[in-house]
């Protein structure tokens, strides 16, 4: 299996009006254009926070697109459609929740995945206009929408002929660290390992996700808390 990356990080908000509202309070950065997921009714704003360890990796601020309905039938990715998610989202903010990684083989992971009893989902084609043109990527998508092991376990895509963070500029913010807690971290290791992916550590404790960024402010936290 070739080794999994940190693709993007995944920050849930209950509109996209919020959530670049919140990256200009927390990071000190406006997000950059994205798109409209008409597959799943959703849209995004995006930010590039590659480092020499993480090349491609970046940001995304992602919510349900106002008024859209979802191509797939199905619930949207990353828990989207949960009420208390939704709820705890208009009550507390956007939040870290998830992460996606890239994988040069999607079959091959999904399967290894299976293999311990893991249901990562379906693989889906999908794609959307960029500013270099179409982006067309695979990715895993269960069709109830979890995320799994508490957002702690990535979604995984596998990318077209182009990759968005070609397009993006500098954003003066960069990923330092990742790491996952989890009650149940012997078996999210074990994923973790079943697709190659080393750059997330993982420690015994209760459902987090952290990330470390460097943002023209200083260092800051961002964690799911769970969620």
């Amino acid at each position: 299996m070739s080794a999994a990356r940190i693709d993007h990080l995944v920050v849930l908000a209950a509109s996209l009006e919020q959530g670049v509202a919140w990256c200009e309070a927390t990071l000190g950065v406006t997000p950059g254009p994205g798109g409209q997921h008409a597959l799943m009714g959703t849209h995004n704003r995006l930010l590039r926070i590659a480092t020499v360890d993480h090349p491609r990796a970046y940001f995304e601020i992602i919510a349900i697109e106002p008024g859209a309905t979802p191509q797939r039938q199905g619930r949207r990715w990353f828990d989207l459609d949960e009420a208390q998610l939704q709820q705890a989202l208009r009550e507390q903010g956007p939040r870290l929740a998830h992460f996606v990684a890239s994988v040069p083989d999607i079959d091959a992971a999904v399967a290894a995945l299976r293999q311990l009893d893991i249901d990562r989902g379906e693989v889906l084609q999908a794609s959307r206009p960029g500013p270099r043109g179409l982006l067309r990527w695979r990715i895993s998508v269960r069709e109830d929408g979890r995320r799994l092991f508490d957002g702690c376990l990535p979604t995984l895509i596998e990318w077209g002929d182009t990759h968005p963070a070609a397009a993006m500029g500098e954003s003066g913010v960069s990923l330092l660290s990742l790491e996952a807690s989890h009650p149940q971290a012997a078996q999210l290791r074990a994923a973790y390992e079943a697709i190659g992916l080393e750059a997330v550590r993982v420690r015994q404790g209760p459902p987090n996700l952290c990330a470390e960024l460097l943002t023209p402010g200083g260092r800051i936290r961002l964690e799911s808390g769970g969620l």
